[in-house]
């Protein structure tokens, strides 16, 4: 059993909350731009004061309204300032906050509400309301339910009578071992459970992070766009890390805007999920085609990822490639890293595994992608590889204070203080989860080296077993053959089977422009381009790509493209672009069996 600890740089205190990050930046520089708020079309600059005082008048109106110290207030919304707001104004008087994602269903909504116990809901429009309300009669706890939409004026209003004393006083009393959220999660599987997460564990996973990360934290000039949903445990921790290094925070509910939002806040640093990264150099690519630039995309892509990986490895980097580089550079990357705000120099990428070939682009191209790993239940990262020291392809290090197991079945368990400290009203699957030594079990599949260096090879319960008795890890074949331009997602099937399969759906975003650059019809449908024979025909240089990382036994030996995609909306894809494995299986049970008839 092989392990690793790395060691505590950070020790949490024994008094406080988050929430002394806004006083303790008060004290340095109370006039400090801390935030760009987008205010009719404008962005407005916030300073750390101003949001201390518009926190304030919130707790205010909490208190008013009745809220106590560990009550439950639920986060119905997309990601907007008023969320960080009224997360800070909870936290000030101890009360917690339940993030819940603004594309919710009716049931998910009252799930959550009425399993934590909300006494009150805030929520972003009428649309979200009318959810709510159609659950009333199973949220027994909820009294209150206010809208950003319609203004939190009249909440700020009713605690006008509300001291400064008493929301001081209300702010001291809060512990780092108090309850500072309950994040639930996005329920691939079964009824979502909700992750208890303290203040200490904010206090902990930030204070290793921004330590071992001064690249993106520690400079005055940082900048980042937050766009990821804040109901999810990622986008939630560098809300919380922005405030605490003092980077200053936009935020931006659609991603349909995101280019023209990037090149107006011009970010030093973003942070987003692998599917994020794969559309962006699958746009550029494309684009590339279609101009009739496509071979010189393609050798910058090649010479982008030769040059990062000759880089990492610490050998001299030759004259040849290094000449190359720089032409690339001027011709390629620079209008990438213009298209991102011109600023970007790191990328933090998390959620689920980025390609590695993706990873080598972007950084050979001049964006450092910084990937990690973490789980809502252990206050996002465990570990990551940092800018001095990283092996692409690997999830990096252990965080400092954080330890690292690989069980006897292959799967990896960690303990720190950013694990969490149990689900709300689930005491069996807290105990299933942790053990009495507190080694969370994470439910993943990896390995340590002989460095530390952490590699995810699958989910312990995605591993499949075919016919034959081999072993086949999904994920590695996945990632590749997603990456491909008219790939959207694909699921390896072959449970019990005689041999590998897949399922492949394309990617609607990238049909239009590659029909038009083939002079096909912009109205040829799914259907017809699933049985094309070019289609099948790219689809397959996909799979013979993944293919040759593994063995023969392991190998996708035939797949179907299906005439649909999956997608949140469907019910197939999680709101941070995972896929809902279970329900993609029951859902094309025949087209899984069609492989092997």
């Amino acid at each position: 059993m092989r392990t690793y600890a790395s060691p505590a740089t950070y020790q949490v205190p024994d008094t406080g909350s988050i929430t002394n990050d806004v006083l303790a930046w008060l004290d340095k520089d109370p006039g400090r731009v801390s935030f760009q708020r987008n205010m009719d079309g404008a962005w407005v600059d916030v300073t750390m004061s101003q949001f201390r005082d518009e926190v304030v008048a919130l707790a205010k109106g909490f208190v008013a309204a009745g809220v106590e110290p560990g009550d439950r207030i639920g986060i119905l919304a997309r990601t907007r300032y008023e969320w960080t707001q009224v997360d800070y104004a909870l936290w000030w008087i101890g009360a917690v906050s339940v993030p819940i994602y603004e594309s919710s269903s009716v049931e998910q909504i009252a799930w959550i509400l009425s399993d934590s116990g909300a006494v009150g809901c805030v929520v972003e429009n009428d649309v979200h309301i009318k959810r709510v309300e159609e659950s009333r009669d199973q949220l027994g706890a909820l009294k209150n339910i206010w809208c950003f939409d319609e203004g939190l004026d009249h909440l700020v209003e009713t605690g006008s009578g509300v001291s400064d004393a008493e929301v001081a006083t209300r702010r001291d009393a809060v512990a780092p071992s108090d309850l500072a959220t309950i994040i639930y999660t996005s329920g691939t599987t079964g009824r979502p459970k909700g992750a208890e997460l303290t203040h200490a564990n904010f206090m902990f996973e930030l204070g290793g992070a921004i330590d071992i990360l001064p690249e993106i934290f520690d400079r005055d000039d940082a900048v980042t766009l937050l766009f990821l949903p804040l109901a999810h445990v990622f986008a939630r921790i560098i809300e919380v890390g922005s405030i605490r290094a003092g980077a200053k925070l936009s935020h931006t509910p659609d991603v349909k805007n995101l280019l023209p939002e990037l090149v107006e806040i011009k970010p030093t640093f973003i942070l987003a999920v692998p599917r994020v990264f794969e559309k962006v150099y699958n746009g550029a690519s494309q684009n590339a085609h279609a101009s009739g630039k496509g071979k010189i995309f393609d050798i910058a892509t090649s010479t982008a990822i030769a040059y990062s990986r000759a880089r990492e490895s610490g050998k001299r980097i030759g004259p040849v490639l290094k000449a190359k580089h720089a032409l690339f550079d001027k011709l390629v990357y620079t209008k990438l890293r213009t298209a991102m705000g011109g600023r970007v120099e790191h990328a933090i990428s998390g959620g689920a595994p980025l390609g590695e070939r993706l990873a080598h682009f972007f950084s050979g191209a001049g964006m450092t992608v910084i990937e990690g790993y973490g789980l809502t239940e252990t206050t996002a990262a465990l570990a990551a590889n940092v800018v001095t020291d990283s092996k692409i392809g690997t999830v990096g290090r252990p965080f400092p204070g954080t330890e690292v197991r690989v069980a006897d079945d292959g799967e990896l368990l960690f303990r720190g203080g950013q694990v969490f400290r149990g689900y709300w009203n689930a005491p069996e699957a807290t105990a299933t989860a942790l053990d009495e030594d507190g080694w969370f079990h994470t439910g993943d599949v990896g390995e340590i080296d002989s460095e530390g260096f952490v590699t995810i090879t699958g989910r312990k319960k995605e591993i499949i077993v075919t016919a034959g008795g081999k072993n086949v890890v999904p994920a590695v074949l996945e990632d590749r053959v997603r990456a491909h331009f008219l790939v959207s997602q694909a699921v390896v099937v072959g449970e019990g089977k005689p041999f590998v399969g897949a399922l492949v759906t394309l990617d609607t975003e990238a049909v239009g422009p590659w029909l038009e650059q083939q002079g096909r019809p912009a109205d040829t449908t799914l259907a017809e381009l699933a049985d094309d024979p070019e289609v099948i025909a790219s689809v397959q240089s996909a799979v013979d790509e993944a293919n040759a990382h593994v063995s023969r036994a392991e190998s996708i030996r035939k797949f179907r493209i299906l005439a649909i995609d999956w997608t949140e909306e469907g019910g197939q894809v999680t709101p941070t672009m995972k896929l809902k494995r279970n329900v993609v299986m029951r859902e094309h049970r025949d087209d899984v069996e069609a492989l092997y008839q």
